[in-house]
């Protein structure tokens, strides 16, 4: 007769024996990732310990790995767009700031005079508001004089709307919107002093939202350099813009690559729209079947759709040879802070040449 235990113990090892170990984790280590940091990070940057932490940390905390690409990656964004500075000082920002304001108050019919009258008031700390903005270096100190008057201001918030005009900062200049929509979707793995939008000038929660923004997302890319221009002009930009310079190949019609397959609002058709509908009886699709896949252009699996594959093989046919399935789009960069012509080619190669050179360097130190 067996002992009573014995069946137990033995269904307990089988089980046992049947469960699988944990996937072992891609890329470095924790320790491997900050040592390598450390051999790319600038020789005479402040707190560099810090910092590599506050890197390899941005992307264990969304499950992202620590490969010499990855961290890289993340690197050469904050090197270009700050010089791995956490808040980085803008040249001339109160004079950009002003500019901004008047702009805005013309927009919003506002008479100057009254937004000088409300920002010559006393803020929070004493000083008025225009002597703030006359003072700022950083984006982080403007912001906050911005959500100061906002607050404070009647006028603020009817010159204003509620929006801050500074719409992205921190060490890699990671739109501010974009973070807030992210913390709503993931938890915030820092405890949140104040808001997501200050999070973003610190430096981990900078690197934290910049590593989401830049590596977060699926996309059907061979190289690098087409996240980089995401990066810049919107997820899935490099994609659609290749789709675009398809579309235009198989309609005959001029399509600016530029990554947005439908105008904003969807009121009216966009040349992106014209073109793919008339294409419609070649294609065999209906004018709401392309509105409905243009449409997905804006998430994941765009790629899969009827009117992305039939629009390349249309392409592929008449041009006899296989078209790129991503392009770096065509757009004119437009910011206050620009003061030279720029584009979002530009800054795709320029952080493109920063991660190659990067990846250089980061590999595993030399013997003797």
């Amino acid at each position: 007769m067996r002992a009573p235990g014995l069946a137990a113990l033995a269904t307990a090892l089988l089980l046992a024996g049947c469960a699988l170990p944990p996937t072992a984790p891609q890329g470095l280590g924790p320790t491997e990732a900050r040592a390598a940091i450390l051999r790319v990070l600038p020789a005479g940057l402040a707190d560099r310990e810090g910092w590599a932490a506050d890197i390899h940390a941005a992307l264990a905390a969304q499950e992202l790995p620590s490969t010499a690409e990855n961290l890289c990656a993340v690197m050469a964004v904050a090197e270009q767009e700050s010089g791995y500075r956490a808040d980085p000082a803008v040249p001339g920002l109160g004079a950009i700031a002003w500019k901004e304001i008047e702009r805005r108050a013309d927009a919003a019919g506002v008479p100057m005079f009254a937004v000088r009258g409300a920002l010559a008031l006393p803020s929070s700390g004493g000083r008025s508001y225009a002597e703030r903005i006359d003072a700022v270096k950083t984006e982080r100190q403007l912001s906050e004089v911005f959500e100061d008057f906002i607050a404070m201001v009647p006028l603020g918030k009817t010159f204003l709307a509620d929006r801050n005009p500074v719409r992205t900062g921190g060490p890699m200049q990671v739109s501010i919107a974009f973070a807030e929509a992210q913390a709503k979707q993931r938890p915030y793995p820092y405890e949140l002093r104040e808001s997501v939008r200050r999070e973003v000038f610190t430096r981990r929660g900078g690197l934290y939202f910049g590593a989401a923004h830049l590596l977060g997302y699926e996309a059907p890319y061979e190289q690098a350099i087409y996240r980089f221009a995401d990066f810049n002009a919107g997820r899935w930009a490099s994609r659609n813009a290749a789709f675009q310079n398809a579309l235009a190949v198989a309609s005959g019609l001029p399509v600016t690559p530029d990554g947005d397959l439908i105008t904003p609002g969807g009121a009216q058709r966009g040349e992106t729209e014209r073109a793919a509908l008339s294409l419609a009886g070649r294609l065999g699709l209906s004018e709401a079947s392309i509105r409905r896949d243009l449409g997905k252009g804006e998430g994941a699996g765009f790629e899969k759709t009827a009117l992305h594959e039939r629009v390349f093989a249309y392409a592929e046919q008449l041009d006899r040879r296989t078209l790129p399935r991503a392009a770096l789009p065509r757009i004119e960069l437009h910011s206050p802070k620009i003061t030279r012509k720029l584009t979002t080619e530009w800054f795709a190669r320029r952080v493109d040449e920063r991660h190659r050179r990067c990846l250089e360097r980061i590999g595993a130190p030399r013997e003797g």
